[in-house]
């Protein structure tokens, strides 16, 4: 597992005074209100101001005054510590944990590893892909999934029929 978690990346500017658009990578952007700082190529930037727009967060983050100095971190990506997020509910990962796992049938039939999630708005859905770039998609649902093991990275499943023919 990683220490840092890849939380949204620098888009643009905003403004003259040094604000920064940054599309969220999370699942509730509303986190860049909790969040004291973030890591921008490993160095802290503590968050003054953080608001939402439409779908972007506008930060104001601590030393960056002008739109000069903005532009500098075009295209940066934004990572805070992993305890700074604290644990997840039972049952919930983050996704770049996700990602790599292997996925094995309860037979185990290795089908591949995690390679993308798609939310589709009532599940997830893992995209598997083998050796041969084969690709099946696994939906995230009880009758399905199995066992996740983040430190192992291995994901048991019991296909429904049709699944994975």
């Amino acid at each position: 597992m990683e220490n840092y978690l890849e939380i949204g990346q620098i888009v643009n500017t905003h403004g003259l005074r040094g604000d920064l658009k940054v599309m969220p990578w999370c699942d509730d952007p509303e986190i860049f209100d909790e969040l004291a700082y973030v890591v921008i190529d490993g160095v802290e930037f503590d968050i003054e101001k953080s608001r939402m727009q439409k779908n972007m967060v506008l930060l104001k983050l601590e030393g960056i005054d002008h739109i000069n100095d903005a532009d500098k971190y075009r295209n940066k990506v934004l990572t805070i510590p992993r305890e700074e997020l604290g644990e997840l509910p039972e049952g919930t990962y983050y996704i770049c944990d996700l990602l790599g796992c292997s996925v094995e049938t309860v037979d185990g039939k290795n089908l591949g590893k995690v390679c993308d999630i798609i939310k589709t708005g009532s599940n997830d859905v893992y995209v598997v892909e083998d050796d041969s770039k084969k690709q099946v998609l696994i939906p995230v649902i009880d009758e399905v999934v199995k066992s996740v093991d983040i430190e192992g990275k291995q994901i048991i499943i019991e296909p429904l029929k049709g699944l994975i023919d």
